[in-house]
């Protein structure tokens, strides 16, 4: 069983430092060889580049475009009335991950507009992302990218997102047909089974301790050790990014990382 593969999510990851690039330089001197960043947009793409390739790093997610987020957008794929919208980012977004390297976008598919009742709009807003989804794969097709649909939790993440589990977000693909869509997991109940009914679907996993989004081994929830013996023996062999929220300095947090590189014989930083 090979040994999974890490990537530090640099949205999250390492707030105590200014800016992309020196998120960047730390995820690669802490040891990462992979990062992934949500939104790389207020940065020139040839400097992200840039800085990633100087830390040693290979970047594998970013998310396209969230739109007006002063206006409460979090992603336009699936939202009425946004198609244009949508599709102007999506080139945006292939537009860095040419310059970037990254084999990865995450297709946002944004929230149920503000007032409206999630059941009474589920059929417009499916439709409008299928749609949309169509469209983005023959993009991403023309480039050998791959496009990510993500669920995320309802419960406590964003009470608004419109696609909020994995049964849903497979439904959705299976729909679409297009192999180069792919799922994106984060952790939700029913873990064993999950991991085991959708795996074959999943292109990319993120980690967060739940219910306060911590490191791995901060208090909750979750026996990630167990979790990764999992996706090891389910022969995942894709990235597991670290989204999660830093109880303190990044760096020092990071422990549970060592310990499993050390477990599975991965030289450190600095070794």
């Amino acid at each position: 069983m090979a040994p999974l593969r890490f990537s530090a999510n640099v949205s999250w990851l390492f707030p105590e430092l200014p800016g992309l690039p020196a998120r960047l330089r730390a995820a690669g001197s802490s040891g990462f060889e992979a990062a992934e960043v949500a939104w790389p947009y207020a940065e020139p793409p040839e400097a992200v580049a840039r800085a990633a390739r100087e830390a040693g790093l290979r970047l594998v997610l970013i998310n396209t475009p969230p739109g007006d987020r002063e206006k409460g957008e979090m992603g336009l794929g699936a939202v009425p009335g946004r198609q244009a919208a949508f599709r102007e980012g999506l080139e945006q977004a292939v537009l860095y991950a040419r310059a970037l390297g990254c084999p990865r976008i995450h297709l946002m598919a944004g929230r149920v507009p503000q007032g409206a009742d999630r059941a009474a709009v589920r059929s417009e807003m499916e439709t409008v992302f299928l749609e949309n989804l169509r469209h983005a794969a023959g993009v991403l097709a023309q480039e050998n990218l791959v496009g990510l649909l993500e669920p995320i939790n309802t419960r406590i993440t964003d009470p608004q997102y419109f696609l909020d589990t994995p049964q849903q977000a497979a439904a959705i693909l299976q729909k679409v047909g297009r192999p180069n869509l792919q799922l994106q997991m984060i952790m939700d109940g029913n873990l064993t089974g999950n991991i085991r009914e959708f795996l074959p679907l999943v292109g990319h996993v993120q980690v967060a301790q739940v219910p306060g989004r911590g490191e791995p081994d901060s208090p909750g929830e979750l026996n990630f050790p167990y979790l990764f013996q999992l996706l090891e023996d389910e022969g995942y062999k894709g990235f597991v990014g670290c989204e999660y929220r830093p109880l303190g300095d990044t760096a020092e947090g990071l422990n549970w990382l060592r310990s499993y590189w050390e477990r599975r014989g991965r030289p450190q930083a600095g070794q």
